[in-house]
Formats: C-alpha cells, sequence, structure tokens
C-alpha cells in the first residue's frame, strides 16, 4: 500500500465547538453508545445461552448485534473522547483503519440484513423445506459471506484512499474518517474513488434491498393467495416486522447519504444523517427486536432469572 501522503495526523471539527453543547452531547451518546453495547450483548448472549433461540432466524439476529456493537465502537468512543478534548485528531493511518472498519461492518450489514429477509421468504413460503434450504452450514456459509464481501469492500476503499496524496488542508468536516470528507482533503483526482463509492457502495447497499424487496412482496402474496386465516396471516407476518422496521432505518439513512451528490448537501445534514445509521440505529435494534418479538423478550427473562437465581435452576 503505497502512498505519498505529507500529512500525518488529521483534525476533527466534528459536531459542534460550543463547550456546552459538548458535555450535553457527550452524555447522549454515552448512553446511546452504553444502549447499543449493553443491549447488542445481551441479545448475543441470549442467543447463545438460551436452546430455543438456535435457529436460523436468531442465529443471523445474533450476528446482527455483534455487527451493531463493532460498528458503534468504530466511531462513539473517538467521537466522546473529541467532546472532552479541545483538539480532535487523529493519525493518518488510525484514520484509514477507522475508514476500513466502519465500511467493513456497515456493508457487512446491509448484507446480513438481505440473507435475514430471504430466511423470512423460506420459513413463510416454504415452511417444509425450511430446516433443509436453511441448515446450519448453509447458515454459517451465508454470514461468512456477508462478513467476507464487506472486509473486501472495505478493503477496496481503504487502498484507494491510501494512494491520495494529501498535502495540506488536514481538517475533516466529520466525527470520524469518512470516505467523502476525506476525499474533499486530496491534491490528487479522486474521480476513480468517487466512482467506486457510487457503483461499488451503490452495489452493496441496492442488492440486499432487492432481495428484501422480493422476498417481503413474494411474503405478502403468499399470505394473502394462499393462507385464508387472518391469525395464521398476523402470526407470520409478526416475525418480519422488526426486521422490516431496522430495515427502513438503517436503509433509509445509509443509501440516502452515499447515493446522492456530494454537492447537493451540507456537511451538517451529511453527519446527522450518518449519527442516525452509525449510532443511533444500534441502539435501537435491540429495543426493536425485543419489544416485537415473545420468544426473545420471554428468553431474556428467562436468562436473567436464571442468572438471579443460579439455586433455583
Amino acid at each position: 500500500m503505497e502512498n505519498q501522503t505529507e500529512v500525518s495526523e488529521f483534525i476533527f471539527l466534528g459536531l459542534t465547538n460550543v463547550r456546552g453543547l459538548q458535555c450535553y452531547l457527550f452524555a447522549l451518546f454515552l448512553l446511546l453508545y452504553m444502549a447499543s453495547v449493553l443491549g447488542n450483548g445481551a441479545i448475543v448472549a441470549v442467543v447463545l445461552a438460551e436452546p430455543r433461540l438456535h435457529s436460523p432466524m436468531y442465529f443471523f439476529l445474533g450476528n446482527l448485534s455483534s455487527l451493531d456493537i463493532f460498528y458503534s465502537t468504530v466511531t462513539v468512543p473517538k467521537m466522546l473522547a473529541g467532546f472532552l478534548s479541545a483538539r480532535q485528531t487523529i493519525s493518518f493511518t488510525s484514520c484509514l483503519a477507522q475508514l476500513h472498519f466502519f465500511h467493513f461492518l456497515g456493508s457487512s450489514e446491509a448484507m446480513l440484513l438481505g440473507v435475514m429477509a430471504y430466511d423470512r421468504y423460506v420459513a413463510i413460503c416454504n415452511p417444509l423445506r425450511y430446516t433443509l434450504v436453511m441448515s446450519p452450514r448453509a447458515c454459517l456459509l451465508l454470514a461468512s459471506a456477508t462478513w467476507a464481501t464487506g472486509f473486501l469492500h472495505a478493503l477496496m476503499h481503504t487502498v484507494m484512499t491510501s494512494r491520495l496524496h494529501f498535502c495540506g488542508p488536514n481538517r475533516i468536516q466529520h466525527f470520524f474518517c469518512d470516505i467523502k470528507p476525506l476525499l474533499s482533503l486530496a491534491c490528487s483526482s479522486t474521480r476513480l474513488n468517487l466512482s467506486l463509492l457510487h457503483i461499488v457502495t451503490g452495489i452493496i447497499g441496492v442488492s440486499p434491498f432487492i432481495i428484501t424487496l422480493l422476498s417481503y412482496l413474494y411474503i405478502i402474496s403468499f399470505l394473502f393467495l394462499k393462507v385464508r386465516s387472518w391469525e395464521s396471516r398476523r402470526k407470520a407476518f409478526s416475525t418480519c416486522t422488526s426486521h422490516l422496521t431496522v430495515i427502513a432505518l438503517y436503509y433509509g439513512t445509509a443509501i440516502f447519504s452515499y447515493m446522492r451528490p456530494s454537492s447537493g448537501s451540507s456537511k451538517a445534514e451529511e453527519m446527522i444523517i450518518t449519527l442516525v445509521y452509525s449510532v443511533i440505529t444500534p441502539a435501537l435494534n435491540p429495543l426493536i427486536y425485543t419489544l416485537r418479538n415473545s420468544e426473545v423478550k420471554y428468553a431474556i427473562r428467562k436468562f436473567i432469572t436464571r442468572k438471579l437465581s443460579p439455586e433455583r435452576n
């Protein structure tokens, strides 16, 4: 990875430079980060510990919760440290590492959401073949493919960014090292980088979205054409509502952020959109899945009861 950079570090301008506001933002994002880590950690622990959750749906949910923990950890601790210091700096190497892991985990999550939609399609539309199609080996392969695709996608952007020439300005108008703010500081041509960002990242984001859309179109048509009982339709679709809510939160903000032209948006808008899918959504996901899923709620209550009262078990 050969680069010609003259800049050894970057300075984050962050969300705000108003000291009083920074204290409130520190408390807010610390609470959101703790909610993300504790909530998603609880789901991972329950999925591993509770035998009734050892199914494809909850295997993928455990992967999603793991991704959310790592995803928020890439950006939030550095942002919190910035609120407490007058100067928010990051070395060039650390900046590239942050960029890599942010896009690695983000694109892996996009792919995983598509896989989870396919899992719901097979479970509802082909229940007799579900255990055959979504076998443990198939689930492991699908999960590995999502993580591998995300890693390779992020590696492409990391390598391409590392080859740019940064010769002067080193102030990033963001709270972490994202691709667009970095490209705006480059002294060399960024045409190829922007093309890859819009085309490849677009494919990574849109492909799982199309899979999700087709899966739910098949599910809806199956429920209304083949299932006569309203109660059966309600029960079948209730397993999808949490996933659909997460899809709306994640894809709505992520695609809007990366697929629109850089010239048509303000830096403040970009940071707010990034905050939604990188900080707020990971904190909300455990709440969404526990409130709308009776099995997860029961398993969490059972897990907590077992931990608090070991003598009863």
